[in-house]
């Protein structure tokens, strides 16, 4: 945890949920910055340790962050200071379901001494939405965004870190997603995500070397996802 990360509680669905909110750097001096937009991050499976401190999750966040997106880790059902118990992915799709409604709602962001007086927050409703996910999350993101194009509030774009294919049903996933996926990756094989992403015409980012939780190669996940924003629209341009 770093200065720009701060740790929060909110009313979730089936109780409290505990959530990390991580800040672009020139918030900390200039409340008036122009944020580019929300990311929401979700974390590896509760039943594996997976919580939103997964170095995986904190660097996904921290690239964002360098984007200029506030970012949101959620602990999903049952994990650090969020209540319930594991629903195999069901309740925990409610809950980011949840967490962007809170997201984009202004009046959240100003119940927390941290954000309360930044500008960017009275227009967070307006904003655009990245939806992330590593391993069991990006199950999870995928059927997110899914559902939130459905009720016509799409998200801006979805990346996919140590994707869950071959281990879970993943919904079928936008042509602009963001996959990332270790050379090495022994908990999803990478055949599995190549033969899941062939007839969508997924490009799949290999790290060469990297081993499911990217151990060495960390700085390779926030080189690509910051690497893949180059030339994309900027709202605040």
């Amino acid at each position: 945890m770093n200065s720009r990360t701060k740790v929060i509680h909110i009313e979730g669905i089936v109780g409290s949920m505990e959530m990390s909110i991580d800040l672009p750097d020139e918030l900390k001096n200039d409340p008036n910055f122009a944020v580019r937009g929300l990311a929401l991050v979700a974390h590896p499976h509760p039943l594996m340790g997976g919580t939103m401190d997964n170095k995986v999750a904190q660097t996904m966040a921290r690239a964002f962050n360098q984007l200029g997106y506030v970012s949101v880790r959620p602990n999903f059902r049952g994990v650090g200071g969020t209540e319930g118990v594991h629903d195999d992915g069901v309740g925990e799709l409610e809950d980011l379901l949840h967490v962007t409604d809170w997201m984009r709602t202004p009046s959240s962001w100003g119940e927390f001494e941290a954000t309360a007086n930044q500008a960017w927050a009275a227009n967070a409703n307006t904003l655009p939405l990245v939806v992330s996910g590593f391993s069991f999350g990006s199950f999870v993101g995928s059927h997110l965004v899914q559902r939130l194009s459905e009720l016509g509030r799409p998200a801006e774009r979805l990346v996919m870190v140590g994707s869950a294919a071959g281990k879970w049903t993943l919904a079928q996933v936008p042509a602009d997603t963001i996959l990332i996926h270790g050379e090495l990756d022994e908990t999803i094989p990478l055949i599995d995500v190549l033969d899941w992403a062939r007839p969508q015409e997924l490009t799949v980012q290999v790290v060469p070397g990297a081993d499911h939780f990217f151990h060495r190669r960390l700085h390779c996940i926030r080189n690509i996802i910051t690497g893949a924003w180059l030339g994309m629209p900027d709202h605040r341009k």
